[in-house]
């Protein structure tokens, strides 16, 4: 199972990503590449819970296939939430963060 460190690793190991800052006893981590938001780490939570980016296709079908992929409350449309349970393996939840990572691309 993938944890919070892991995540936290890989997002700031992508080019030109930086954490927010929150108020003290916000209940998340937020991950911009630029200004764009594209993971949310809700803190406290066992298992991880992430919110992510995702094209609509690959979210309808990891929310067909997985019941701890759902749609996003924090990202709205076009988002998935990913309750790090173990249906996924911690590579697939990676590459998850890493697509989101580039659907955050900049407009050009």
């Amino acid at each position: 199972m993938v944890s919070e460190d892991d995540i936290v690793k890989f997002a700031l190991g992508l080019e030109d990503v930086s954490e927010r800052e929150v108020a003290p006893g916000e209940k998340h981590r937020i991950f911009c590449r630029g200004e764009r938001i594209f993971c949310v780490i809700s803190k406290g939570y066992e298992p991880v819970r992430l919110d992510l980016r995702c094209d609509s296709k690959l979210a309808k079908t990891l929310q067909e296939r997985y019941e701890s992929v759902m749609q996003s409350r924090v990202l709205g449309r076009g988002g998935i939430e990913v309750l790090c349970t173990g249906q996924l393996e911690a590579s697939d939840v990676l590459d998850l963060v890493r697509h989101s990572y580039e659907m955050s691309a900049p407009e050009e």
